[in-house]
């Protein structure tokens, strides 16, 4: 066996398990994607309720020292009356009522913060419950989804990792410069890469093959690429011999 016909034989063996595990995957469907979604989508909405209690958490803290300045303030203007009615001095007289004043004041602006305070404490309490029942349909369904894709995998895991394993047993024998070219190929092209010419026609694109060059191709002493698609072709006898080096 001539390099490059073992060369083949391996690109296109390669092409063989991984057309069995995109069988695999495509027969899967849409679940692992779906199960990947739904997962971000719980994830976001747990954030997020994380989010809006800490909300609520800061609003209360503000919210009750608002409430305890506004009771040490009514008590300082207490005070304040009390000792208006002491002093002898209009001076003192007039500082007192300037105290009083803008103690009155700032308990009128930490009302207003109470007020909106306690707005932001509802809006975000009721944010959370609204996404509290968005999480609960979510995980449901993901919970669903998850169990029909464990299902899925369980029913093709003995299939996958014998591939898988047969997949390891090719690439270690693969020259790295052809994996690469197989791998940029078979991302280009919906992850056929290698094909066998079949009667006288690329088989990926189905365009002619040149009869000259199906003569080169059996010869099996170079790699060549479609000229209309770029794939690997590879002869009959590839073909057939490939399968029993997986």
């Amino acid at each position: 066996m001539t390099p490059v016909e073992k060369r083949l034989q391996l690109l296109y063996s390669l092409q063989l398990v991984d057309t069995e595990l995109q069988e695999i995957h495509e027969m899967k469907g849409d679940l692992p994607q779906i199960v990947d979604e739904l997962q971000a989508k719980v994830d976001g909405f747990k954030q997020k309720i994380k989010q809006l209690n800490e909300t609520v958490k800061q609003a209360k803290i503000s919210r009750d020292e608002a409430d305890v300045e506004i009771i040490d303030l009514g008590e300082k203007v207490e005070k304040y009356k009390k000792q208006q009615l002491q002093v002898k001095s209009n001076k003192q007289y007039d500082a007192l009522t300037r105290e009083i004043e803008s103690a009155e004041e700032r308990s009128k602006r930490l009302a207003k913060e109470m007020d909106a305070l306690e707005g932001k404490m509802v809006a975000a309490k009721e944010e959370s419950e609204t996404v509290g029942k968005q999480l609960e349909e979510s995980a449901a369904e993901l919970e669903e989804r998850a169990k029909e894709l464990k299902e899925v995998n369980k029913e093709h895991e003995k299939e996958e990792s014998k591939l898988h394993h047969e997949r390891e047993k090719i690439l270690v024998r693969i020259d790295k410069a052809d994996l690469e070219r197989y791998e940029r190929i078979r991302k280009a092209k919906s992850g056929m890469a290698v094909v066998p010419v079949k009667r006288g026609a690329c088989g990926g694109c189905f365009k002619r093959v040149p009869p000259q060059k199906i003569l080169e191709l059996r010869q099996n002493s170079y790699l060549y690429q479609c000229e209309h698609c770029g794939r690997i072709l590879v002869s009959d006898q590839i073909v057939e011999q490939s399968s029993a080096l997986a």
